[in-house]
């Protein structure tokens, strides 16, 4: 098979599988396009791309490709849906540290991954777990009413006074339990763990904390999950993670030793009394697990599918990303509707049309109609825009309240009061 630009590219037959080589001239950029054409032929794809194109410096040929440049190009054919990602001329051991990590964080390899780290959900050892219900207050809560959660992030800093005024209004405001991320958008704050046991302390709040596979191994995934309980936490939000690209520090190491699915199998073992390593504990943990979800996914179907994985690995509730169509909510809900899960629905209120085009355009999973644009276009900007935000959604709020389990509102900027007014709609 050969190209315009004369770059050979191998295909060979083996068994049934299609194998594409790159023939030490291409890269991940020339390969890429053949790939989504071959996965169209119905066969599994296997790619093995150079690291970039060859060049001659001083008389030797290099490859210039960088291992992050690499790892970006392994997602784009995992997701194009290449079953296997390697590396021919050029690669390197680093290289294929950055494939690995693109396998995990696409959820490759999770059902080993879980089958290898969790032994309590695959072989079913270990003690009954404790019902829900009783494991925290919001557990109880669950399905019981119209559970309310707003998100509020740990500080940038070391002094938390800010943050703690802001979970003590909305504790005032009547609402259940404060989220907090972890590392949201790969951005450094201070730990959310330890902010979480100080809201909990200080306050008598209760706390709904996430919990997330970029910056740990497994080891510090095990160690963390008992830190977390031994502090009080019994609520967690299992996540993946953003990947460190997209923060503050892009060069720094992203582990993902595990996925979320990978980690909510560790979590449900803890909660049966057994660890990692099949060994029986003292005492079991009673953790609550939450999970995300993305109505409004791009590929829709895988999302379903690794909705359906985390509920088999322990999953007890959903929370979804940020929905302004509530058609797109309806269809999501009768399309999980046999995995019996509770949902929380996430509500972003828009603070200005700024804000909204930039949802739509640049955050994966985010879908703004262009109705909601256009208002927000026309509000303007300031406390307009912001009432504008409230009032949309309210509207949407209202419209999937009977058939939810509960609200996740994620007030833009830290504005809690935000938060607060969108509830006037309950």
């Amino acid at each position: 098979f050969k190209q315009k630009t004369a770059y050979e590219i191998r295909l060979s037959l083996v068994g049934s599988e299609m194998c594409i080589r790159d023939s030490c001239n291409g890269g991940p950029e020339l390969l890429f396009p053949v790939v989504e054409g071959m996965v169209a032929a119905g066969l599994p794809v296997s790619v093995q791309p150079n690291a970039g194109h060859p060049r001659v410096i001083e008389g030797r040929y290099m490859y210039l490709s960088t291992p992050e440049y690499f790892g970006v190009y392994a997602r784009r054919f995992l997701k194009a849906g290449a079953r296997i990602v390697g590396g021919c001329c050029g690669t390197t051991p680093e290289h294929i540290r950055r494939v690995a990590a693109a396998v995990r964080m696409m959820g490759g390899g999770h059902i080993e991954v879980r089958a290898r780290h969790a032994p309590g959900p695959v072989s079913g050892a270990g003690r009954p777990e404790v019902p829900v219900p009783e494991r925290s207050a919001f557990g109880r809560k669950l399905g019981n009413k119209m559970v309310v959660s707003v998100e509020v992030s740990s500080p940038t800093g070391l002094d938390p006074a800010k943050a703690l005024d802001g979970v003590k209004m909305l504790q005032q405001g009547g609402v259940d339990v404060v989220n907090i991320p972890d590392g949201p958008r790969a951005t450094v704050k201070m730990s959310n763990l330890a902010f979480a046991a100080a809201v909990q302390d200080k306050l008598g709040m209760e706390t709904l904390t996430h919990f997330c596979c970029r910056d740990r191994n497994i080891l510090g995934l095990m160690s963390d999950l008992l830190g977390a309980h031994f502090s009080g936490l019994r609520n967690l939000v299992v996540i993946t993670g953003d990947p460190p690209k997209t923060g503050d520090y892009p060069d720094a190491t992203a582990v993902f030793d595990l996925d979320s699915v990978g980690l909510l199998g560790m979590a449900t073992g803890l909660n049966r009394g057994v660890d990692p390593a099949g060994k029986t504990m003292e005492s079991p943990t009673r953790f609550v697990l939450a999970t995300g979800a993305e109505p409004a996914a791009v590929d829709y179907d895988r999302e379903l599918t690794r909705l359906s994985l985390k509920k088999e690995a322990g999953a007890h509730l959903v929370m979804t990303q940020p929905v302004y169509d509530p058609e797109v909510l309806l269809k999501f809900l009768k399309d999980i509707q046999g995995l019996h899960l509770p949902v929380l629905v996430g509500i972003l209120p828009l603070a200005s049309s700024r804000n909204a085009e930039f949802l739509h355009k640049e955050v994966p999973g985010m879908r703004v109609p262009e109705e909601i644009r256009d208002r927000m276009r026309k509000a303007g900007y300031g406390d307009a825009g912001r009432k504008e935000g409230v009032k949309i959604a309210q509207e949407t709020l209202k419209a999937v309240k009977p058939f939810v389990q509960g609200v996740y509102i994620m007030p833009p900027f830290g504005r809690y009061r935000m938060a607060l007014d969108v509830l006037e709609a309950l």
